[in-house]
């Protein structure tokens, strides 16, 4: 290969799995004017419902459902979300899927549940949407996962 081909395929852009973007920092200016006070309870309330109670294996349960089950409205339960997990409300929604799915694909009792099946039972719509977000957390694939440490436990 000659210099010139070299230099163009350094100057590309890496290309990454699954249509995964770099993360855009944003300052929008309604996440300041919730107040403290108010952040802190629906970040705890947020927790209970979503963590909890497990409403994150709901493929149907949207910022709108949980908005008006916490009695407040998608701005605040989005500003809350950025400002104290750090993430919007899909991936705050897609990390504990994630942290569930990597559960299974290690569990013995599971072991006869395709990837598919596991995607479904954590809440996730699609094989796509779940492949992309277990990347994106874990940096492989569900199978390489579960393979992976199907060899550690033998």
């Amino acid at each position: 290969m000659s210099d010139l081909e070299n230099k163009n395929q350094e100057a590309a852009p890496k290309k990454r799995p699954y249509n995964l973007r770099e993360k855009k920092e944003k300052n929008a200016a309604y996440r300041s004017l919730i107040r403290p006070e108010l952040a802190d309870e629906l970040y705890d309330r947020i927790l209970n419902i979503v963590v909890v109670q497990k409403k994150y294996k709901d493929p149907d349960y949207s910022a709108k459902d949980l908005a008006k089950e916490l009695k407040t409205n998608t701005r605040y339960l989005s500003a809350v979300v950025n400002s104290r997990f750090g993430m919007n409300y899909s991936c705050l929604l897609n990390e504990y899927r994630v942290k569930d799915a990597k559960h299974l694909l290690t569990d013995k009792r599971y072991a006869d549940k395709n990837v598919e099946e596991i995607s479904t039972m954590v809440g996730f719509a699609n094989r796509q949407s779940f492949y992309a977000a277990f990347y994106k957390n874990v940096g492989e694939t569900p199978n390489g996962y579960r393979k992976k440490h199907a060899d550690k436990k033998q």
